[in-house]
């Protein structure tokens, strides 16, 4: 079982910054992809960005130039650093990892619990 704890979140100002963590631990073998999610009231969630393996990165359109994912492989832990900020980027942040747990080996998908980001004056 692997458990995803996060952190960072809290209101900010609209052009203010803000970084994600989240953090996992457990009978952890490896570590896949590392993504953020997010979903605002009313809306369905939406995939923010994403961290493989070796390091490469792919972002929504809403994230490009303004967001950052990184991962310390050491740690086990994901970050979003989030610059910029604006009232649509208010949302519950999830991270979600996956990867494989053992021995004895097996797949796993976890999420956090999620965190809130609120950008408002």
């Amino acid at each position: 079982q692997v458990q995803l704890v996060e952190s960072g979140g809290g209101l900010v100002q609209p052009g203010g910054s803000l970084r994600l963590s989240c953090a996992a631990s457990g009978s952890i073998f490896s570590i896949n992809d590392m993504r953020w999610y997010r979903q605002a009231p009313g809306k369905q969630r939406e995939l923010v960005a994403t961290i493989t393996s070796s390091g490469t990165t792919r972002y929504a359109d809403s994230a490009k130039g303004r967001f950052t994912i990184s991962r310390d492989n050491a740690k086990i832990t994901v970050y979003l650093q989030m610059n910029s900020l604006n009232p649509e980027d208010t949302a519950v942040y999830y991270c979600n990892v996956n990867g494989r747990i053992g021995p004895p080996q097996a797949d796993f998908i976890s999420w956090g619990q999620g965190t809130q980001v609120t950008v408002s004056s």
